[in-house]
């Protein structure tokens, strides 16, 4: 009796690049190229803001991109992340910094084939780097037109950085040296993108020790009242707080 095969089913066509020309599959692997990018957060104004360069030719000219370039023969590809954001812009302080997720969508470039490594990289309020006249920080909830996957790859570290609020103390890389429950409470809230209760807040940072009090306190008000207790983060290196939290099944409605 003849054995009978199961037919493999084909694959869809790929779709085209911008300028109609497919992707061509006899490149070998070892061919593409690939380049490291910084999603650079901080908080500003109450709001989480990302760094963006507008690009200045095609393609996608005149759109936003992350800043970040191709990976060197001689190095790892967090110290090329690193690299081109020294380049790109001055930040005298990186609170944090980690890989994020590598893209590899064929057609994520219409240019050929390019394999990009994202990094999450978190900055205080303190730090003002000088800017260049193309790059400027842009709310992360209003972006503007964004060259290739970068709008997406955005998304993944905003979504990466409210998951991590949750089981880790990463908030120390958005908030000062010293601040209020209250400021706490209004970078929480930016980097979650919902409100935050100020009490809530305070009692679950401080029985998992996650922030504590110091013995100073803020300036009194212009509008008066009593000056607010400055607090600080226990420690300023990524800490799991609770390891459990990232397994619990989301609530519905």
């Amino acid at each position: 009796m003849a054995r009978l095969t199961k037919r493999p089913r084909e694959a869809p066509a790929s779709p085209p690049f911008n300028d109609g020309a497919p992707y061509d599959k006899g490149v070998p692997a070892n061919c593409f190229r690939h380049e490291a990018l910084g999603v650079v957060f901080q908080v500003r104004d109450k709001r989480l803001t990302v760094l963006l360069w507008q690009r200045a030719k095609a393609p996608f000219e005149g759109a936003w991109a992350l800043p970040g370039g191709p990976l060197a023969a001689d190095e790892r590809l967090g110290a090329s992340a690193s690299r081109h954001l020294a380049a790109k812009v001055d930040i005298p302080e990186i609170a944090h910094l980690e890989q994020l997720e590598t893209r590899s969508d064929p057609l994520r470039d219409p240019r050929g084939r390019e394999l990009a490594t994202a990094y999450l990289t978190l900055v205080t309020p303190g730090a003002r780097p000088k800017l260049p006249g193309d790059t400027a920080w842009h709310p992360v909830d209003a972006l503007p037109d964004t060259a290739f996957d970068h709008g997406s790859i955005i998304g993944s570290a905003r979504n990466r950085l409210r998951a991590k609020l949750s089981y880790t103390n990463i908030g120390f890389a958005l908030a000062p040296e010293a601040f209020t429950i209250s400021q706490l409470r209004d970078t929480y809230a930016a980097a979650l993108g919902h409100p935050v209760s100020a009490t809530n807040l305070q009692r679950i940072l401080t029985r998992r020790e996650v922030i504590e009090p110091t013995s100073d306190v803020s300036r009194p008000a212009s509008t008066g009242g009593r000056p607010a207790t400055l607090y600080r983060f226990a420690s300023r290196e990524l800490v799991v707080t609770n390891p459990f939290a990232a397994f619990r099944p989301r609530v519905a409605g």
